[in-house]
């Protein structure tokens, strides 16, 4: 199965999607380690394009024709990056599940944002104005929401588990 995580920095993606990886004993494909690994690979290189994407569809199809869980911890911002996750799905013909976690309550958004600390070495967080400024566009397709200012990460997880299950049926 692939889980396709996405939404805005700071609403949690992170924290859920690594206590769910661990949980499931699922592979854990993170955008911002393989940007991060492509900047420390070149350091000239500023801005990352959709590189960072690419190198996750291909471990994703790699991890899921050895028959394992794949999960994707990505902004996902656009609508081709979420359907080109789709696609690898399709084209592994395994089931898959989409879930975007968003933050009602900005305060506790923009706390989440300004106050964290990198855990990926020479990575650089996001600014707030950057987050709420983000082109994010609106998804379209069937998926999970889940509200991180009104759910704890436990909560959050057993949600998608329960979905899993639906999905798994």
């Amino acid at each position: 199965m692939l889980i396709i995580f996405g939404g805005l920095p700071g609403t949690g993606k992170t924290s859920i999607a690594k206590r769910l990886a661990h949980q499931l004993k699922a592979a854990y494909l993170r955008i911002d380690s393989i940007e991060q690994a492509l900047r420390n690979a070149d350091p000239t290189m500023k801005k990352i394009g959709p590189e960072g994407y690419y190198v996750a569809y291909a471990l994703a199809t790699d991890n899921l024709a050895l028959g394992l869980t794949v999960i994707a911890d990505s902004v996902n911002s656009l609508a081709i990056t979420r359907q080109d996750w789709r696609d690898v799905a399709l084209k592994m013909q395994t089931l898959f599940i989409e879930v975007e976690l968003i933050c009602s309550d900005q305060t506790v958004h923009q706390a989440r944002v300004t106050e964290r600390m990198p855990d990926i070495a020479n990575h650089q967080l996001p600014t707030w104005q950057t987050v709420i400024t983000r082109e994010y566009e609106p998804w379209l397709n069937d998926h999970l929401v889940i509200d991180t200012a009104t759910v704890s990460i436990d909560t959050a997880v057993q949600i998608i588990q329960q979905n899993l299950a639906l999905v798994c049926e």
